[in-house]
């Protein structure tokens, strides 16, 4: 093997393992991103692992969040409609002790 073949082996080598890190970086980012996406809409982040299969798995995570119904909806349409109890507790009257005695 000549200088120039080893030179060039090694700058392939060099840009492969670069590559590499940056794909890594990519998608790492992507499921991060993901993962917050699906917490704010009330899914699991979990779901955001689905980005892992190869070809459809992005095509998944955008179906789920385009076409499902969201569980934030559904909490947010329970309380516009009252039929969730508030979880803060009413104020105590004037005058009353501040513990609760019972």
């Amino acid at each position: 093997m000549d200088r120039n073949s080893a030179a060039t082996a090694s700058a392939v080598a060099a840009f492969a393992f670069i590559y590499i890190i940056i794909i890594c970086v990519v998608v790492a980012f992507t499921l991060w991103v993901y993962w917050r996406i699906f917490a704010k809409a009330g899914y699991n982040g979990s779901l955001s692992l689905l980005n892992l299969i190869p070809g459809v798995g992005p095509l998944i995570c955008v179906l789920i969040l385009a076409f499902g119904r969201w569980p934030i909806e559904d909490q947010l349409a329970a309380l516009q409609g009252g039929t969730i109890a508030p979880t803060v507790p009413p104020p105590a009257a004037p005058g009353t002790s501040v513990m609760p005695t019972a």
